[in-house]
């Protein structure tokens, strides 16, 4: 896949995988315990972006090499869903040279487009989270995207956690994360942790 020249307001810039982990483990962005994620699934390690995020040189340079990672697609907005997606989707946006906008809870519990944002029809839009798990948030943000009549041309995240929903992305459109992490999950009623009694934390944006 080719990466764009000339068209970004920063120019591309690849980071390896090796230095993607490097800068989340010098923030203490990847965190050990016993945690209940996003999806509800319980894991041993937890990747907690935005603590790498919150230095906006951080963020710049992450949005800047997954804009770069994911090549030309000649996006028109990017969308994210809050509130994990929020700072990443923005860098990525400003690489791209495009609108950033990012869907939210409504007061029925459904993601939705609010605050005045709105999609032209047939508009190209990148979609851009934070860690994808099982991809739930990523799903409903594409479909959001979808009913609004725009068209989701690409998808990317920092961290991909390896449990298969990057490889179903790809085989439906260009799809990457700046880094792989093969960290295993466990439905409650099977997590080794729950039965050893150990403490459980739930720091998704969700809970």
């Amino acid at each position: 896949m080719s990466i764009r020249s000339g068209t970004h307001p920063y120019p591309p810039m690849l980071m390896q995988a090796t230095e993607v982990q490097a800068l989340l483990e010098s923030v203490g962005a990847v965190r050990h315990g016993h945690f209940q994620l996003s999806s509800g699934l319980h894991s041993a390690t937890y990747v907690q972006c935005a603590l790498v995020l919150q230095f906006p040189r951080h963020a710049e340079r992450l949005g800047a090499a997954l804009a770069a990672a994911l090549g030309d697609v000649d996006a028109e907005a990017v969308v994210s869903p809050a509130l994990g997606g929020v700072i990443l989707g923005h860098e990525v946006a400003r690489a791209l040279g495009c609108r950033a906008l990012f869907v939210e809870r409504d007061s029925t519990g459904a993601m939705a487009l609010r605050r005045g944002f709105a999609l032209r029809a047939g508009e190209r839009v990148v979609v851009v989270e934070d860690v994808w798990t099982t991809g739930g948030s990523t799903r409903e943000t594409m479909r959001v995207v979808e009913a609004a009549g725009a068209r989701v041309v690409a998808a990317g995240a920092l961290v991909d956690r390896g449990e298969g929903f990057a490889a179903e992305l790809r085989r439906a459109l260009p799809a990457c994360a700046l880094l792989e992490l093969h960290i295993p999950s466990y439905r409650p009623d099977e997590c080794p942790f729950c039965r050893a009694g150990r403490p459980i934390e739930k720091p998704g944006s969700r809970r």
